[in-house]
């Protein structure tokens, strides 16, 4: 099993003293200190609007600062937002190219469907944007390899072009689709593409469910998108590696962990009703065969029910400004098999959990909430210390 880094460009707000500048900065020098852990991608989201979630707005300029400045660390975009509204087609496969070129073929892409304010800033359609993900998909390929390329369909037209630079890889970049519901993992599969999924508090097992989608999609793959079919599962999850237990409670990770719970739904316009629902089933937010019956269990979003568990009481006290601390945060978290925060012990036994489902990559997100930049550099250097190596020798082991 892999170890990378998925990456937001966050800070909890409201911030305190810091600015833009120190961010960006901050996450350059995470990068390349996870080179030197030994992580094997760097993966940038995309988010557009939401300054209390992310400042990822140009993933690719990031993502080339970072290729610049780094010798063997990949980079992937997770994911650019496909709809044709929020990212065209071919400017997804130049500025793609172009990245793979600087990076010297380290470059991945993963493409994403998307939701909420996004869709509303852009005027994306929600009845057509899974179906121009599956689109672009497979156009992007093509242009990538076919000396001229043509497209026409309802929504999307491009009359013959020479689509230009061409990657380094050959026949190209790795494709990746980020998932959230088992219509998407199996989506994914069909394609042949790998799948990026996260777990925002669902168990592991939850998320062992959504893998085994991925491979019945990978059986139904008559034709992949690319000219190869990528099998790889990537596991996103909070990651927070400390000398100790206490040195991850002072850390303020959970609390921080609970925080990106609460401002997620901000970005994606979900009630956090339907959030604290779905997480009390045992289930994932964006899994969108579950969320319409959900939401309409609770009109009142923070009223803590009898039958809550204590994660989802601590998420709604915080969502109503009520002050947690950092040590009720991490008993709250620390049962959870999905959450990866304390000593290296601690965390090489929940991250065995995700290796038994079938995770390939570890996608840790490692700067979130308000954890200092200087605990996310040790937290990456614990990981690559202790984490990195241990399941590089297990996946030794059995090749042997």
């Amino acid at each position: 099993m892999k170890f990378d880094v998925f990456c937001e460009v966050q800070r909890a707000f409201p911030w305190n003293g810091e600015n833009e500048a120190d961010l960006f900065r901050n996450t350059l020098a995470q990068a390349k200190a996870a080179e030197d852990a030994g992580f094997d991608t760097w993966w940038q989201v995309e988010h557009h609007g939401a300054p209390e979630f992310s400042y990822s707005s140009a993933p690719e300029i990031v993502l080339t600062a970072i290729a610049m400045t780094t010798q063997r660390l990949r980079v992937g975009h997770a994911g650019v937002l496909a709809p044709f509204n929020i990212n065209s087609p071919l400017r997804v496969a130049e500025r793609a190219a172009t990245l793979d070129i600087l990076s010297g073929g380290r470059f991945e892409l993963g493409l994403a469907k998307s939701g909420g304010k996004e869709w509303e800033t852009f005027g994306v359609n929600p009845e057509t944007a899974r179906d121009q993900v599956r689109d672009a998909m497979r156009m992007i390929p093509r242009m990538w390899t076919e000396k001229e390329f043509s497209w026409e369909s309802a929504d999307y037209k491009v009359p013959p072009r020479e689509v230009v630079p061409k990657p380094v890889q050959k026949p190209h970049p790795r494709l990746w689709q980020t998932c959230g519901s088992p219509e998407s993992f199996y989506m994914a599969g069909e394609m042949g593409v790998g799948a990026l999924g996260t777990t925002l508090l669902s168990p592991v097992e939850f998320l062992g469910k959504m893998l085994r989608e991925h491979d019945r999609g990978l059986k139904d793959c008559e034709t992949s998108a690319g000219k190869t079919v990528n099998r790889e599962k990537g596991c996103f999850t909070f990651v927070h590696v400390a000398e100790t237990r206490a040195e991850a409670i002072v850390s303020g990770a959970a609390w921080s962990a609970l925080w990106y719970v609460n401002a997620a739904p901000v970005v994606f316009k979900v009630p956090r009703r339907v959030w604290y629902d779905m997480i009390k089933a045992g289930l994932h937010p964006n899994s969108a065969r579950d969320t319409a019956a959900l939401s309409q269990l609770d009109l009142n979003e923070t009223k803590i029910l009898p039958d809550d568990p204590p994660v989802v009481r601590v998420l709604k006290r915080m969502a109503i400004g009520e002050a947690i601390s950092f040590e009720e945060a991490h008993e709250v978290l620390e049962p959870l098999d999905c959450v990866v925060i304390g000593d290296p012990e601690h965390c090489r036994a929940k991250l065995e959990g995700y290796q038994a489902i079938g995770a390939d990559r570890m996608m840790c997100l490692m700067q979130f909430g308000s954890i200092p930049h200087d605990a996310v550099l040790k937290s990456i250097a614990l990981t690559g210390q202790h984490l990195v190596p241990a399941f590089a020798d297990q996946v030794a082991e059995e090749v042997a």
